[in-house]
């Protein structure tokens, strides 16, 4: 699939200098990042195409251009690409999201809307699109496949079939199939998971993976099934198996799961990178805003060790060719002209970005407005939760006096999302069990969607926070309202909290209110630009460590995947506690 010239004609008499270009770069060391060389070239732009790349005689052909821009001698490099994102998860709109990321050098990413889709369903997919249209940037749609992650385990907002996804797949930036999460069902063959696949191999479109520790025949079977690319490596071996497999591995450098480093170390060995890319999966306003986006992650890769031209071809040409766009992440004749300039090719710190041949960013500002457009799902109240009493968050024992065996959801370490299923011996006081320790917690998913009524309570071990309750309706996939709490009190204060404002995420000690991070927009998204929603990111990362969250980097995201039941071994949803790999719930009591 090409990105098409709107007139490829008056492309042609461009390419030939019959007619001027809109625009030439000149003295430039232009990063080829289909050779790997640098060297000096002037680059022709035509409405919005590169029309002719000049290295043999660079500086002698600038008449044939309506203006030259002068580069200084800096580095020019195409436009990054993000192999996998979910805009919600910065926690900004579209439209707020592009400005953040543009200075810093983003020109493309590939966005899975399944976060809202699985609050407000197809709607919500539909206002991802609408509000990232007519941007300074291109935001590509991957069609949410897994709507919820895992049906039959939680209840979510939605429930995408085969006929939602080819509806909404008709969309005009759409260019995939969404991580399949549900991994195993493609590995089965499951009816439902093979539909909805069948219909994007008819389309043509690319198919999106998510296969945690998946390994062996397994992994075998998932690409056989035709998910063929994955962001969800870890460890440094699974990712090399993921490479010989013929998979495209997606390096993620999140704001809570980073990865680069560790899977540079299993990789570096191999001769060919080509199936190597570099996402940022969730990177949150207040990282975007200090730290950069995908010029971040770049830059982690090489002082993991990469060489500078390989990472950046990462995060661009191989991504572009991931993604099937045969014209976009490098600058050559009849590529699009996403295009940076860089002092350094190691801190990566855009000067001048173009997209489509016009200058939008320059020196870490935008160079061009936005327009703040409003959008009536932005209005609209997702929070459908029935008047919650203290006695909705205690667990009722089997007995009245005494101790009973419980069935835990363990952290074996603070940075990581994976669990393990443990038991715990708890006292049981009137006929409710009693919390023993303060490494162990309380949990509670209350299911938020209109048509449920459903409250999986639980026990946590490991998850960091000593006192108080913590309260998010930030919770993947499903995003139901997620309490951790030491007290049923605390917690029924942290959920009103949030149901009063229409979500986001609260922090109680004691009784006392420490914050509410307000997420109005189904309970995922501010309304606010990336600065203000950075200062109010602060605020509830400070109330999270005064919650005893004082061993992470970033606490603020550390409840997000508790009710994920895709990421083995143990997770909790608005059902009860779900065994991942078995699929099917545990009961709490063992």
């Amino acid at each position: 699939m090409k990105i098409q010239p709107k007139n490829k004609k008056e492309l042609l008499r461009a390419a030939l200098g019959e007619i001027d270009s809109d625009l030439a770069i000149t003295n430039v060391q232009l990063v080829n990042v289909i050779t790997g060389e640098i060297y000096p070239a002037d680059v022709f732009v035509y409405d919005g195409m590169i029309a002719h790349v000049e290295y043999k005689n660079p500086g002698t052909e600038l008449d044939k251009a309506k203006e030259v821009v002068d580069g200084g001698g800096r580095y020019l490099i195409p436009g990054f690409i993000d192999a996998h994102e979910h805009i919600e998860s910065s926690m900004m709109t579209p439209r707020n999201f592009a400005k953040g990321v543009i200075p810093h050098g983003t020109t493309t990413v590939v966005t899975d809307p399944h976060e809202i889709a699985n609050v407000c369903g197809m709607e919500g997919v539909r206002y991802m699109h609408e509000a990232g249209d007519d941007l300074p940037m291109r935001q590509l749609i991957d069609i949410p496949s897994c709507v919820p992650a895992v049906p039959g385990l939680e209840n979510a907002g939605a429930e995408f079939f085969a006929g939602q996804i080819e509806e909404l797949s008709s969309m005009d930036r759409v260019i995939g199939l969404a991580e399949v999460m549900d991994f195993l069902a493609v590995i089965h063959g499951e009816d439902r998971m093979m539909d909805i696949i069948d219909v994007m191999d008819k389309k043509g479109l690319y198919l999106q993976g998510h296969a945690p520790s998946v390994s062996g025949r397994m992994l075998s079977a998932y690409l056989c099934g035709g998910p063929n690319t994955c962001h969800e490596s870890r460890e440094r071996y699974e990712a090399l198996e993921k490479l010989r497999s013929g998979m495209f591995v997606d390096a993620r450098e999140s704001s809570i799961t980073k990865n680069v480093e560790e899977i540079w170390e299993g990789v570096k060995g191999v001769r060919f990178f080509d199936h190597f890319c570099l996402c940022t999966d969730d990177r949150e306003a207040d990282d975007i805003l200090h730290v950069g986006h995908m010029n971040d992650v770049v830059r982690t890769a090489i002082r993991s060790g990469m060489d500078p031209v390989t990472a950046i071809k990462s995060a661009t040409f191989n991504t572009a060719r991931e993604i099937h766009l045969e014209n976009l992440g490098a600058i050559a004749p009849g590529y699009v002209a996403d295009m940076l300039i860089v002092s350094d090719l190691r801190e990566l710190k855009p000067d001048y970005v173009f997209f489509g041949g016009k200058l939008v960013a320059e020196m870490g500002q935008m160079s061009v407005p936005i327009e703040d457009r409003e959008y009536p799902l932005e209005k609209v109240n997702t929070m459908y939760v029935r008047e919650l009493t203290e006695e909705d968050f205690r667990i009722k024992a089997p007995v009245e006096n005494g101790t009973v065996t419980v069935n835990v959801m363990e952290y074996p370490d603070i940075h990581l999302s994976s669990t393990e299923l443990t038991t715990a011996q708890l006292p049981v006081k009137d006929g409710y069990v009693c919390l023993e320790g303060e490494d162990l917690k309380f949990v509670a998913v209350v299911n938020r969607h209109k048509g449920h009524d459903t409250i999986g309570l639980g026990i946590v071990k490991g998850f960091g926070t000593t006192c108080g309750a913590l309260a998010s309706t930030v919770s993947h996939d499903s995003h139901n309202l997620t309490v951790v709490y030491d007290s049923a009190a605390n917690a029924l204060a942290a959920a009103k909290a949030l149901i009063q404002c229409g979500g986001g995420m609260s922090a109680v000690k004691d009784g006392r209110l420490l914050h509410v991070l307000e997420l109005p927009l189904a309970g995922l998204i501010s309304l606010k630009d990336a600065a203000e929603l950075a200062k109010d990111s602060q605020a509830m990362k400070e109330a999270n460590r005064e919650l005893g969250l004082t061993g992470l980097e970033n606490p603020l995201l550390r409840i997000v995947t508790l009710a994920l039941p895709v990421i083995p071994k143990v997770k909790m949803s608005d059902l009860g506690m779900v065994d991942v790999l078995k699929k099917e719930l545990i009961p709490l009591f063992a």
